[in-house]
């Protein structure tokens, strides 16, 4: 298990390294000005995070008034992941439209992007950072 100061530590890293990434990244590939893009990068970070929140906390408790358990399977899973990134890709798309001034199909092929860049540095991300910082092994309890 991680500590509260590790979880910190991994989820303010994960947010800085890709900012810094995705920024200049993104700012050449669409052709927007760096300022621009990483204004609308720290914007959908914190949106995403904000929004994940509430996503899961809205979540489990539509499971567990459903169910009477939060647990998931392994489909409720790939619902719960689908949902959260068709939701926070409409709830992002206008802010991207309005402030990129493009329209909302280019807004929607930058999301997409961000969301399959996103994908692919989470899971190279964490496994580094499982790499470097090891979770700590508790002993089983009784």
């Amino acid at each position: 298990m991680r500590s509260t100061a590790d979880r910190i530590r991994q989820a303010l890293s994960f947010e800085l390294i890709g900012i810094l990434i995705v920024t200049p990244l993104f700012a050449w590939v669409f052709d927007h000005p760096m300022g621009d893009m990483g204004v609308l990068v720290v914007l959908g970070a914190t949106a995403a995070t904000a929004w994940n929140y509430v996503f899961n906390l809205v979540f489990d408790r539509t499971l567990h008034w459903r169910r009477g358990d939060v647990r998931k399977t392994l489909p409720l899973r790939v619902i719960h992941a689908v949902l959260f990134e068709v939701t926070l890709l409409v709830l992002l798309l206008p802010l991207f439209a309005w402030w990129l001034d493009v329209s909302l199909v280019s807004a929607l092929s930058m999301e997409i992007s961000f969301a399959a860049f996103y994908m692919v540095y989470a899971f190279v991300f964490t496994w580094g950072y499982d790499t470097l910082f090891p979770p700590q092994r508790t002993a089983p309890t009784m």
